[in-house]
């Protein structure tokens, strides 16, 4: 894993990003410097036609999720999302090309050489995303512990990480039954120590389900960290793999004495900053649909258009949020709060298709202005709900240490959840985001925002 800006990627996402960049730049020069037939090319116009058209495609793959850290995507999946990423290369390659002439270049070849250079960097990307990780990118994990925490620890590598090889698990001296498969249970014959160095573990994951008793050799794990091997806790291992921190293996001194949960005036005010600028971009780009949304509810439906709701910010202080009504008028006659289902029956026609598309969000972004709202950070809840999950979720009350958002990290990491499991599950990204919150973070959240709406998936 390498952490840039405080958010932790895999080393093959990294590669796979570095790699098409510098595919289309080389590709488009090498294409272009071919076919000029002895014109004269300004060689400094076209490297910097080659780079935009690099980092947009870059941003369109991004969007798209191709760099997106995931063991089960089919490959027709993926050969869709890389289909449409060519579609949209055609209007971005004309784009530049007219905000950037290359003079003496016949225009169609420049555009026929960025799609051949788009094509073979996508069918690398599809061939890449599913192709066996390379031995030098592969991580070799020791797992110390046979519990349930060291099989939760197996389940999450095989969801998010392929690149990641688990050469064992070390049992401890105090464990109940195991959780693992018997083969892959080292034997106690050798220390931790000289096990970790026999199979040139790069990093061991403490996951021991007791450590009472002694169980924790805090001798060997130093002697293992000394010898270039990285030891990580639960925590920390999750927070790195899965971009949450997980409940069941965290404690209060971790979040005190641990890095991150800063929220320094620097920070504040660069986010207010960025938070005014994008909203206000996004109100101006957004009008048209606002007004479409607006006409069809009325139209379905009658008045009111909009859907007030007391909702929890920052500190715990309360402020209405303002969304397009895509509920009947009496989904709530009875007075009692209720929690918003998937395909909730009480959703209108058009409520369905706005929420599907998130449009039913967009009038939080005049909140994000009036300074209630982020456009990135935790979704608000009610109050009601709020007291009720305090009660029942540790940690749960962290997550007012910052501004609530429109769009989030564990909104677009989690499925739609509508019960107190699934605020629990969201709660670990929501950790996530308040511990490592960066402006860099919050383009990722956005970015990621934009292909959970292209491809339709966590929205209702």
């Amino acid at each position: 894993m390498i952490r840039l800006f405080n958010h932790w990627f895999t080393w093959r996402s990294v590669a796979g990003m570095l790699f098409d960049f510098s595919f289309l730049i080389v590709s488009l020069i090498i294409a272009l410097m071919w076919i000029n037939s002895g014109l004269p090319i300004n060689l400094q116009q076209v490297v910097l036609y080659a780079v935009l058209f690099a980092a947009a495609m870059l941003s369109i793959n991004a969007l798209l999720g191709l760099y997106q850290r995931t063991a089960n995507r089919l490959t027709t999946e993926t050969r869709a999302r890389a289909v449409l990423s060519i579609y949209l290369a055609i209007p971005v390659a004309y784009t530049i090309y007219a905000l950037l002439p290359i003079a003496a270049v016949n225009r169609d070849l420049i555009h026929l050489s960025a799609m051949s250079a788009v094509f073979g960097m996508l069918v690398t990307r599809v061939g890449a995303t599913h192709a066996p990780t390379a031995k030098l990118l592969q991580r070799r994990i020791l797992v110390f512990g046979t519990g349930y925490q060291a099989a939760a620890v197996k389940r999450a590598l095989e969801h998010s990480d392929p690149s990641a090889e688990i050469i064992g698990f070390f049992p401890g001296i105090n464990e109940d039954q195991p959780q693992v498969q018997p083969n892959m249970i080292l034997s106690r014959e050798r220390s931790l120590t000289d096990t970790a160095r026999n199979l040139n573990a790069d990093e061991i994951v403490v996951a021991l389900s007791e450590r009472r008793g002694g169980s924790m050799p805090l001798r060997e794990l130093l002697d293992c960290k000394l010898q270039g091997i990285r030891v990580l806790d639960l925590a920390s291992h999750f927070e790195q793999t899965l971009g949450q921190i997980r409940l069941d293996s965290l404690y209060a001194g971790w979040l005190i004495f641990g890095d991150g949960f800063r929220q320094g005036t620097f920070r504040t005010v660069v986010k207010r900053l960025f938070d005014i600028v994008c909203a206000s971009i996004l109100i101006i780009l957004a009008l048209p649909v606002m007004a479409i949304a607006a006409l069809l509810i009325v139209v379905e439906d009658g008045f009111p258009l909009l859907y007030r709701q007391e909702r929890v910010g920052l500190n715990g202080r309360l402020f209405n949020v303002i969304k397009f009504r895509s509920m009947r008028r009496d989904a709530e006659k009875d007075g009692k709060p209720i929690w918003a289902q998937a395909q909730d029956n009480r959703a209108t026609r058009v409520g369905q298709v706005i929420r599907k598309l998130r449009v039913d969000e967009l009038p939080q972004l005049f909140s994000v202005l009036k300074g209630d709202m982020s456009l990135v950070g935790p979704r608000p809840e009610r109050p009601f709900f709020v007291d009720q999950l305090t009660k029942e979720i540790p940690f749960y009350a962290v997550r007012h240490s910052v501004k609530p958002g429109v769009t989030g990290w564990a909104q677009v990491r989690y499925h739609y959840g509508a019960t107190v499991e699934d605020s629990a599950e969201k709660l670990q990204y929501d950790l996530y985001y308040v511990k490592n919150h960066s402006l860099f973070l919050d383009i990722v959240v956005l970015f990621e925002t934009v292909g959970v709406v292209l491809t339709g998936k966590g929205a209702h």
